[in-house]
């Protein structure tokens, strides 16, 4: 499964038989455009689970419908930062005085 980033709806009049008028709608996957199956009903800004492979035929609605990705769920709240490590805090505060070794 994936979690990606609903950018745009996609617009196909023109498709073969078996694609029969399903929504397609463009997810970002990282810095990757994708091409998606709708299966949910999401928008544009949504944060969505999709799943690949034959998972993705099966959710689409049938084992030999052509899809290699399709949307199963929108996420209520993601945070695309959280869990991403933070850079280390420095030793030493800027413009504090180096501590001077020693006995006074």
């Amino acid at each position: 499964m994936l979690i990606c980033k609903v950018v745009k709806p996609l617009v196909s009049t023109n498709r073969i038989p078996d694609f029969e008028h399903k929504h397609l709608q463009v997810v970002q996957d990282g810095s990757t455009q994708k091409v998606a199956v709708d299966a949910v009903g999401c928008i544009p800004g949504d944060w969505v689970i999709c799943v690949g492979s034959s998972a993705a035929r099966e959710a689409a609605g049938s084992k030999s419908y052509p899809s290699d990705l399709t949307i199963v769920g929108i996420i209520d709240h993601w945070d695309p930062e959280a869990g991403k490590a933070s850079p280390p805090p420095s030793s030493a505060p800027s413009g504090a005085p180096a501590a001077q070794g020693g006995k006074a």
